[in-house]
């Protein structure tokens, strides 16, 4: 995994906690290795906690936000259940990481 994720774990788990997240995984060329740090966005894979209904909105747009301040990267925040795309959800599976777990 990305040494920039590791290196950012305790800060990661307290936004994750701050915005409901049950479970937050990278995916693609962060989780592969094939990072390129000049050019590479990173992937993330999350499900919020299902009892956090209102604000679920609010929550994404604020965790996206969160995510790119921390890293200082561009960030894609997929939500797994609007994940429908068989292909994509192939590829993702190939190469998917957990990086947090309430």
């Amino acid at each position: 995994m990305l040494p920039l994720i590791e290196n950012k774990s305790k800060e990661l788990a307290q936004i994750c906690s701050r915005h409901g997240v049950s479970r937050l995984e990278v995916f693609g060329s962060a989780a592969a290795g094939s990072f390129d740090e000049q050019n590479s966005d990173i992937d993330f894979l999350v499900e919020f906690d299902s009892s956090v209904c209102s604000g679920r909105f609010d929550n994404y747009f604020s965790l996206h936000e969160d995510l790119k301040n921390l890293f200082s990267k561009p960030i894609d925040l997929v939500e797994a259940g609007g994940l429908k795309n068989p292909y994509f959800i192939s590829q993702l599976n190939n190469t998917r990481k957990v990086v947090y777990s309430a």
